[in-house]
């Protein structure tokens, strides 16, 4: 945690503000409530044998150029810099290119689940998707869903972030400066989720079905090591 960082969360969630790069985190009293999503014909359900998962982190700063004023990115947009990156979800990869989703149906996440994970996923809607999508494939109950990607999450370290913003730089060179943050991590380990034009938005690390680090399938998409990035 960095010095002078505010120590305002409870103790329950200490481990996931400690990934943030701003305020402290601090759980609102009234929460929008989120809503139930399901299948869709885009979104199909989809049963299929797991090959390893993905772990998926968004750079908050990208992720919240203009929606500070949507009502459901309030929480995580409402403050700029409140937040540097946060968990998206632990998902699912099938053996090829297509994987399992939506694979029982469910309800909404406990109002308690949420609060223990708001500051590593801040946004109730968010959470209720990825339990949706994702979650209902890997486990029985939310709690030990969300106790596993939190837990993934919580060992993860960062980049010196504040050095790299503003800076054009080769996919390459991100992915080794990620990589050199967590020892035993290789940049093959990652794949960069980038927007069109030419900003980070989303770090998405390969396991294999222990949930230990692999390099990551060759059929899976990101920006290639030359490709020129930025950082917001």
């Amino acid at each position: 945690m960095k010095a002078g960082f505010p120590l305002i969360c409870a103790a329950l969630l200490l481990t996931a503000c400690d990934k943030k790069e701003g305020p402290a985190c601090e759980v609102p009293a009234d929460l929008p409530r989120p809503m139930l999503e399901g299948p869709s014909a885009d979104a199909p359900r989809r049963i299929l044998p797991i090959g390893g998962y993905t772990l998926a982190v968004s750079w908050t700063p990208e992720y919240c150029v203009n929606r500070a004023s949507s009502p459901q990115d309030r929480i995580r947009c409402g403050e700029p810099g409140r937040f540097g990156f946060t968990l998206h979800g632990l998902w699912p990869d099938g053996k090829g290119a297509l994987w399992p989703q939506y694979c029982t149906p469910t309800r909404l996440v406990p109002d308690a689940v949420i609060r223990q994970h708001l500051c590593s996923t801040p946004s109730p809607q968010l959470i209720q998707h990825e339990w949706e999508k994702h979650g209902t494939c890997m486990a029985r109950v939310p709690a030990d869903y969300f106790a596993r990607s939190g837990k993934l999450f919580a060992a993860l370290q960062f980049p010196d972030m504040e050095a790299l913003r503003g800076r054009t730089l080769r996919a390459a060179e991100f992915q080794k400066a990620f990589a050199d943050a967590n020892p035993g991590m290789a940049p093959d380990q990652m794949r960069l989720n980038v927007g069109k034009t030419g900003w980070l938005e989303e770090v998405w690390l390969c396991l294999d079905k222990g949930f230990r680090r692999q390099s990551c399938p060759a059929h899976q998409s990101g920006a290639l090591p030359e490709q020129v990035i930025r950082i917001r």
